[in-house]
């Protein structure tokens, strides 16, 4: 039986591939649907419209409209720490009361 951490690199996996298909990269439209459907809480609280776009230059680096999984391992990774950020900000106020 896989453990926590293995079923979570297991859903990456999964969940890239789900979106990249054969090609094995994401165009901008795939990236904007991975986003929409996977991460719909940051989409929503976006006041940038061009957030996916400006993501889809950071993370394309070789400038010719793909990101492999490597990138959108950074992407995730990127998100994560951002997300461990304010739960650790948020324990500590919630901590103080």
């Amino acid at each position: 039986m896989p453990s926590q951490m293995e079923h979570a690199m297991e859903t990456l996996m999964f969940t890239f591939h789900k979106y990249a298909g054969d090609k094995n990269y994401l165009t901008k439209e795939d990236l904007r649907l991975l986003m929409d459907k996977e991460f719909p809480g940051f989409l929503d609280n976006q006041k940038d419209p061009m957030a996916v776009d400006k993501i889809m230059k950071d993370l394309d680096q070789c400038r010719d409209g793909r990101v492999g999984f490597q990138s959108f391992f950074s992407l995730v990774a990127g998100l994560t720490i951002a997300c461990n950020d304010y739960f650790v900000v948020h324990m500590k106020q919630k901590g103080r009361k």
